[in-house]
């Protein structure tokens, strides 16, 4: 009795073969996007360490994180975890890398928007993850532009 899967052409599938000239090639604005989301999930890492750091009670505050208000304390494990976690993504330049270091950038203004008293209300802060945003959304939008669909 013969395999009716084998000899159905539908069902089976070549592997595909790519000629010399059939290598795409990285636009340059989807290079750029790239390389930003490196240099961000560096920025990401270090952060996400020196938060962890921080937890683990290797920086000089006063009474350690033990002292500190619960508020603070809560952001601080909070952004110890997402930094990491979007830095990985970012490495990876994974969609969902992207969505958390989104995640990440936009709860730390609002952290120091809506509730400066946990750690400050650092207006500097603020506006260089806003500058981050709007230099991620521009390289996006144009790495888009490069592939239409």
């Amino acid at each position: 009795m013969s395999e009716p899967y084998a000899s159905d052409p539908a069902r089976t599938l070549e592997p595909v073969q790519a000629e010399p000239g059939d290598v795409v090639q990285q636009s340059r604005w989807t290079f750029r996007l790239v390389m930003f989301l490196r240099v961000m999930a560096g920025l990401s890492m270090v952060k996400g360490l020196y938060h962890w750091a921080v937890v683990c009670g290797m920086t000089g505050l006063d009474g350690g994180f033990e002292a500190q208000p619960l508020p603070w304390q809560t952001a601080t494990v909070f952004f110890a975890v997402i930094d990491l976690v979007a830095a990985v993504g970012l490495w990876l330049a994974a969609a969902w890398g992207a969505v958390v270091w989104l995640t990440a950038c936009v709860s730390m203004a609002a952290v120091e928007v809506i509730f400066p008293q946990v750690y400050g209300g650092r207006i500097a802060a603020v506006v260089f993850e806003s500058v981050l945003l709007v230099g991620y959304l521009f390289l996006a939008i144009q790495s888009a532009r490069e592939h239409p669909q």
